[in-house]
């Protein structure tokens, strides 16, 4: 039987697709944390990331520049460079899912991205992160 190109669209898959997210954001946070290139740092990993988190890390490598210029329109009194780092990652995975892959509910890449949020920064950043995306939603997604 062939799986689904999208585990979120699998009931009890979520939890991989959670697990892939989780991964692609540790992978991101650590390229930047190391002022490492993340193709560079992929490219060295002994266990290579399920397919769904390398898709996620490629994609924000190679529409980066786009990912952030929108985050600095829709991010009102905040550039890019002030967020904190983690909170720029779970940014730049959940805006290449709402631009790039249709096949993700957007109600699932926000939940997502609020709930990383939620585990991995402060008590603040849920909001902060369900208030950008919801505003990227709607010009991606509308």
């Amino acid at each position: 039987m062939s799986r689904p190109a999208d585990p979120d669209a699998t009931p009890g898959a979520r939890s991989e697709a959670r697990r892939a997210r989780e991964r692609a954001l540790g992978l991101l946070y650590e390229a930047e944390s190391r002022e490492v290139g993340i193709l560079e740092l992929l490219s060295r990993q002994d266990l290579p990331p399920v397919p769904l988190a390398t898709e996620l890390i490629e994609g924000v490598a190679g529409y980066g520049s786009a990912i952030d210029d929108l985050l600095e329109e829709v991010a009102v009194d905040w550039s890019v460079s002030r967020m904190a780092p983690v909170d720029r990652a779970i940014l730049r995975l959940a805006v290449y899912e709402l631009a790039r892959r249709p096949q993700t509910p957007t109600a699932v890449v926000l939940n997502e991205a609020v709930e990383l949020a939620n585990l991995y920064s402060t008590a603040s950043s849920g909001r902060f992160v369900n208030g950008v995306l919801a505003t990227v939603a709607r010009r991606l997604r509308s």
